[in-house]
């Protein structure tokens, strides 16, 4: 069995200007952010993790590093954020008002819908992430993992897991630098331990 640690980044300007959606756009953490990033690795003091992976984003990737108090983070671009095209840099306010029915579609439908019509659609970013789980699975079929990746990518994969309909993964909550644990086991079935939580 499997645990996996995972972890959003911790807050971005974009985070902190209305919620800008950032996807692929490499910023940085605020003094927030890597206060956060400090918070956690409070709470993670004494844990023992085989391995720390991340998206290659700064905003993760030093989220990671400050989390984790190690250098020796392993960077996967399968953890890269969503996609959002058009909508990158955007508040949801801003890209609604500029073309609703691009909104509509995703909300609708996700799965096959293009983010911001440009970017990607939740099944390609599912089948991406599941790609990195199946491997990391493969190279730790136990043990303890973290990993860093992002709001978007970490919902999406989570609904799938959970046999939701991906339309639904807003309803999932991860806040920045929250924790969310659950188990694979060797078929691959998920189980959620904790959910946007406090470790400690």
């Amino acid at each position: 069995m499997l645990n996996v640690y995972l972890l959003r980044h911790g807050e971005t300007q974009y985070n902190a200007d209305g919620n800008r959606y950032c996807g692929r756009t490499d910023i940085n953490l605020t003094a927030k952010g890597m206060s956060q990033a400090n918070l956690v690795y409070e709470q993670l003091k004494g844990m023992s993790f085989d391995a720390i992976y991340a998206s290659p984003l700064k905003r993760a990737l030093y989220t990671a590093e400050i989390a984790s108090g190690v250098k020796t983070v392993q960077t996967d671009a399968r953890l890269i954020e969503v996609d959002f095209g058009n909508w990158e840099g955007k508040t949801k306010e801003e890209f609604i008002a500029e073309h609703a029915g691009l909104w509509d579609s995703w909300m609708e439908d996700p799965a096959v819908a293009k983010a911001g019509g440009t970017g990607e659609s939740a099944a390609e970013v599912v089948a991406r992430v599941d790609d990195f789980y199946q491997e990391l699975l493969r190279k730790h079929p136990s043990g303890n993992v973290l990993v860093v990746g992002h709001n978007g990518i970490n919902r999406l994969y989570l609904a799938h897991k959970l046999g939701m309909p991906l339309k639904h993964y807003r309803r999932i909550v991860q806040e920045n630098s929250s924790i969310t644990l659950f188990s694979l086991d060797e078929g691959g079935e998920l189980n959620l331990k904790l959910l946007n939580s406090r470790i400690k």
